[in-house]
């Protein structure tokens, strides 16, 4: 396409910013209008972009650039798009235009500053999704920090500036060491100072000592890891999504928990090879004891919306048990479950904040009997829930269940083990369920509710249909995800094996590792 779609894609919401200063502060129905019009406008641009993606080919299209940004310093401006990014572009713009209509009636202060602050977080998480320069990323990468800080710090709870805080300190700590490795490898890319660059075309092309692959990958790593979050790096993120609004908890679980799972996709895998497989076990243990650590935490919460955050703990492990099996399977699970986690859990966050702008509490031993007063909201809760724990038939279920099959071909008792966290993860969303929504009414403020009202029922609809889309015939989605899954497989171990044989020319021949061949579809790495 001549068209510079990603430019628009990511610049589009910056560009409402613009607009939303010149409307006065007190007109708060043309502030979120425009703002959610700026977004459906974006998600057009996303379908169209999903629509003309080539998903027979890897490697990126809709390439805009390399073009010189800071030439001194070798930065490009680039952006492209993969099987890998494609589905969480499409995800971005979706999953705000939803936030922006949950917070309809629940925001209603500082107003502008709100929707300009979820505006300038679009831009952030799209740019990286896209960038294909690694300072162009960083850029991204932070832009999105402050205007979630704010989101949370602003209309959060009662304890919003210390989740607020905790949030920053933690990624920031991450990023910095981000930071230094991407310094590291702009140094690398020539010896002479003028022809080094950022690109991450050329980044890919180094020839980079195992040693040195371990220390680079721990430096991305953590600041992947506390984004994810991965076990133990976690503790930030029930402080956040307690606090946070109902938009704001629903953007944080939906997209940018996925910047982490997507930073070790994108950059710590095919850079970094041999450290890839010299920590998948230690990184597979660590996803595993989050989903088990995770899901038995979630089981003794009394708030349902701490309850629903600690699940993420537990479903992002999933994505990183599936990532670190090293299959074209467990891979193409693990980002189609970064998908539906974004849909089911920010469901789930979407249905907690309705119920508590009625009753102004999220207490589990409040409620009881709900379905009895607001059957229609019981009954789509129930949906989110079962989508969640993997009911076949709807999304939950085709990425554990892809996840568990590409673990199972390399490691049986992980995928044991992550079995065993289903069943968990079932026990503590089904009891919470019944609680919540099952029984007699015990409380009379219960006894007065309303059920949904025509404009929930339809921001919930799209989720909906969703869950049952991506359930029935995940085809859709896999089918643009799957050459490039593979393509990164082969990159992965190809680069390893040469990496080996340049270590230990003469072992080269005794290294038990399995090659990508026409009989080996799969790909798998053991």
């Amino acid at each position: 396409m001549d068209f510079p779609i990603l430019s628009w894609i990511v610049f589009l919401p910056l560009f409402s910013v613009l607009v939303l200063l010149f409307i006065n502060h007190r007109s708060h129905s043309a502030l979120k209008w425009t703002a959610l019009l700026f977004t459906i406008l974006d998600f057009v641009l996303t379908v169209v972009l999903f629509a003309q993606f080539d998903g027979s080919r890897a490697g990126m299209q809709f390439r805009e650039g390399p073009l010189i940004w800071i030439r001194s310093m070798g930065v490009t401006f680039s952006l492209g798009v993969d099987g890998i990014s494609i589905l969480l572009v499409l995800l971005t713009p979706f999953l705000s235009a939803i936030a922006l209509a949950s917070a309809w009636d629940a925001i209603k202060e500082k107003v502008k500053g709100f929707v300009i602050s979820m505006m300038l977080l679009q831009t952030g998480m799209l740019g990286v999704f896209t960038a294909t320069d690694l300072f162009l990323f960083y850029i991204f990468w932070e832009v999105m920090l402050f205007p979630m800080y704010f989101l949370i710090g602003i209309w959060g709870g009662p304890r919003k500036i210390y989740a607020a805080v905790k949030f920053v300190l933690f990624t920031m700590f991450g990023s910095l060491l981000m930071l230094l490795g991407i310094i590291k490898l702009y140094l690398m890319t020539s010896t002479d100072p003028a022809s080094r660059t950022t690109d991450l075309m050329a980044v890919l092309n180094l020839q980079i000592t195992p040693e040195l692959q371990f220390w680079l990958f721990l430096a991305f790593a953590l600041a992947f890891a506390i984004k994810v979050p991965l076990f133990p790096f976690h503790t930030w993120l029930p402080d956040a999504h307690v606090e946070a609004p109902t938009a704001g908890s629903i953007i944080l679980a939906g997209v940018l928990l996925k910047m982490g799972t997507y930073g070790f996709l994108r950059f710590c895998l095919p850079i970094f090879p041999n450290a890839t497989t010299q920590l998948m076990p230690l990184i597979s243990i660590l996803a595993l004891i989050g989903i088990t650590y995770g899901a038995l935490v979630a089981m003794v919460q009394k708030d349902v919306k701490s309850l629903v955050a600690y699940s993420s703990v537990a479903h992002l492990g999933f994505v990183m048990l599936g990532m670190f099996a090293l299959t074209v399977t467990g891979l193409t699970g693990s980002i189609i479950q970064m998908i539906n986690h974004g849909i089911t859990t920010g469901a789930l966050f979407l249905l907690v904040g309705m119920i508590y702008e009625r009753r102004h509490t999220r207490l589990i031993d409040e409620f009881g009997g709900l379905a009895h007063v607001m059957p229609v909201f019981a009954a789509i809760f129930l949906i989110m829930t079962l989508a969640s724990i993997g009911l076949p038939g709807t999304n939950g279920f085709v990425g554990e269940f892809l996840i568990l099959l590409g673990t199972f071909r390399t490691n049986v008792t992980y995928a044991v083990i992550g079995t065993f966290g289903i069943v968990l993860a079932a026990v503590y969303m089904l009891w919470m369920v019944q609680r919540v929504f099952f029984g007699e009414i015990t409380k009379d403020e219960n006894r007065q509710l309303r059920d949904i009202n025509w404009r929930e029922r339809l921001i919930t609809l799209p989720l909906i249909i969703m869950v049952f889309w991506i359930g029935i015939y995940p085809q859709t989605f896999i089918g643009k995800i799957e050459p490039s899954v593979r393509n990164l497989v082969q990159t992965v171990e190809q680069k390893r094996d040469q990496a080996l044989r340049q270590e230990a020319p003469d072992d080269a021949q005794s290294a038990n590792v399995d090659k990508v061949q026409p009989g080996n579809p799969e790909g798998d790495l053991r």
